[in-house]
């Protein structure tokens, strides 16, 4: 590896020992957590805040992200013309069920959450934007190897290590083939406790007028409150919900002839 891409190897290290949980970190923190020297790691980081991609507290010196970040964040979400136009409808189904909505996107082999509403009741599953998931666990990430190209599911499939996240994550590829043919027949996924032990959830494909899955759409809670009569609730409005969104975004899923 050349000395640049270590470098930018080590750049990428540090920025993902940010998170919600420790918005602020100080150069031993991020070295403890990396496992690079103080001296390299205060010279990257003071680098790093030169060029506007962290910011430092005058009185702590901890550092958080820099506005660097937060505009490519923009110029990233600006690209996503999906999470504009899925967000009413998110927003709707939020109003009608209290449940969390989430809205995901395929990168590599794991699904990434853009949009997220919480579930204003007391007991909910807590997650947060940004977080990346394998996709063979949870009802999303389902719904994504289902609707795949058959190559690309194959692909993904054959070279991820099903790694349990919970007793109930589905780690046999025989199983799961066979929970994702069941899913293409019905154009939905459930979960429970797969890659959160005490979650639930039901997930829908969203296509592009590509007529390829580029999103999928979610509706979670914890699995004690969503019992078999409420899924069967949740199953139309998220199906609907997520045929609306691909239709806007130009998915017609029939063809008509002049």
């Amino acid at each position: 590896m050349s000395e640049k891409s270590q470098s930018l190897e080590r750049i990428v290290t540090i920025l993902d020992c940010f998170s919600l949980e420790e918005p602020m970190l100080g150069v031993r923190e991020v070295a403890r957590k990396t496992g690079l020297s103080h001296s390299t790691t205060g010279r990257l980081m003071a680098n790093m805040k030169a060029l506007g991609i962290l910011n430092q507290d005058a009185e702590t010196l901890g550092y958080t992200i820099g506005s660097k970040v937060l505009a490519w964040a923009g110029i990233y979400g600006a690209s996503l013309d999906v999470r504009s136009v899925s967000l009413p409808i998110m927003v709707r189904l939020q109003e009608k069920t209290r449940e969390t909505i989430s809205l995901y996107v395929l990168e590599g082999k794991e699904r990434v959450c853009i949009e997220r509403l919480e579930s204003p009741e007391t007991v909910r599953i807590v997650s947060h934007i940004g977080l990346r998931i394998p996709l063979y666990a949870g009802s999303a990430g389902k719904v994504f190897l289902a609707f795949l190209p058959e190559d690309r599911r194959e692909e993904i499939l054959t070279t991820t290590e099903m790694v349990p996240l919970s007793p109930c994550t589905i780690t046999d590829i025989d199983k799961l083939k066979a929970e994702l043919n069941k899913i293409r027949e019905q154009g939905y996924a459930i979960s429970r406790g797969e890659w959160i032990l005490e979650a639930a959830g039901v997930a829908a494909p969203i296509f592009g007028h590509t007529r390829h899955i580029i999103a999928a759409l979610t509706i979670s809670g914890p699995a004690q409150r969503f019992t078999y009569e409420k899924i069967n609730e949740i199953i139309p409005l998220v199906t609907s919900g997520a045929e609306e969104i691909s239709q806007e975004l130009g998915y017609f899923p029939q063809s008509y002839s002049q």
